[in-house]
């Protein structure tokens, strides 16, 4: 093949709870990620020549080293062996830059499994949530997606069986407006670090009550997940745009459940069907404009990134 495109969705945190510090600094982290149909779209064509380079539709995404689609692409072509391995990758960008949806990890992970296939390297999938785990917090998930627990530092994957309800979200984010993560987790360190569990034992412990709750085989409406996010409490009160967009999403009545996903500052309204989630983007349409809020209606997705047929 000298072709391949590949979706790279994003993801929404059904469940994030920062359980405390490990031994590296990072936060240890349980949780429930979930792919949406809210998609970038990357196209890889076949170089040969030892040149990767990247173009992308969105003029405010830096297409540097520093982006993690060449990132990936330079970790893959490393352990390949194989350095004369080269690709022109398109990126046509839908997710929100910054929004907590992780488009930049799905994007890297999407790349992944395109050149794989290009380069005809015949890693698994786990294979390449490994080297995907070497780039990112979040990209090991969105190399097979869907719904999974995601311990550790997210990188740590058990796979949920996906239900067969028709699940959606209304997505609402401030283009103008992001979070760093970063910042996020230093809040949540400063504001709750004297809360935090200490020691692998008390990690567990919270790791099989989660792995236990009933809202999570299979998930569906008629027990919607709580949507927990401990970093909503530390980026809600000091960020306008987080505040404005939870308070439209509470307003809906036919919503299971609303919160922010990982760092923001996008938020979502749970629904039982991508109907209802249009109905209530209807409702709120005059104020979403009003605010100068973007919205996106998306049902939830069985898979993370695939190769288009």
């Amino acid at each position: 093949m000298s072709t391949i495109t590949v979706t790279a969705p994003a993801k929404v945190n059904l469940h994030l709870e920062v359980l405390g510090l490990r031994a590296d600094g990072f936060h240890e982290l349980a949780m429930v990620m979930q792919s949406i149909d809210l998609a970038d779209r990357l196209t890889f064509s076949n170089t040969a020549d030892g040149r990767l380079s990247l173009s992308c539709d969105d003029p405010a995404l830096s297409i540097g080293e520093d982006n993690l689609v060449l990132r990936a692409a330079r970790l893959l072509r490393e352990r390949s062996g194989f350095q004369e391995l080269g690709a022109a990758i398109t990126l046509e960008k839908c997710i929100p830059i910054g929004a907590g949806l992780a488009g930049g990890s799905s994007d890297g992970a999407a790349t992944l499994v395109g050149l794989n296939a290009l380069w005809g390297l015949g890693h698994s999938c786990a294979d390449l949530e490994r080297l995907a785990a070497e780039l990112g917090s979040d990209m090991p998930f969105c190399v097979q997606g869907g719904s999974q627990l995601c311990f550790g530092r997210g990188e740590l994957l058990e796979p949920l069986s996906d239900g067969s309800e028709p699940l959606a979200v209304l997505l609402v984010k401030d283009p103008r407006v992001s979070v760093s993560t970063p910042w996020a987790y230093g809040r949540c360190r400063q504001r709750h670090g004297g809360d935090y569990l200490v020691g692998e034992p008390a990690f567990e412990q919270r790791r099989r009550a989660l792995r236990q709750a009933g809202w999570i085989r299979p998930i569906r409406a008629a027990q919607p997940p709580p949507l927990r996010n401990d970093l909503q409490s530390v980026v809600e009160p000091e960020t306008p745009a987080v505040q404005t967009a939870l308070q439209l999403l509470r307003s809906l009545p036919d919503s299971l459940s609303v919160a922010m996903s990982g760092s923001g500052p996008s938020c979502f309204a749970l629904f039982p069907d991508l109907t209802s989630s249009r109905q209530g983007y209807e409702r709120l349409r005059k104020d979403l404009e009003s605010e100068g809020l973007r919205a996106w209606c998306c049902s939830l997705r069985s898979g993370g990134a695939r190769i288009e047929a």
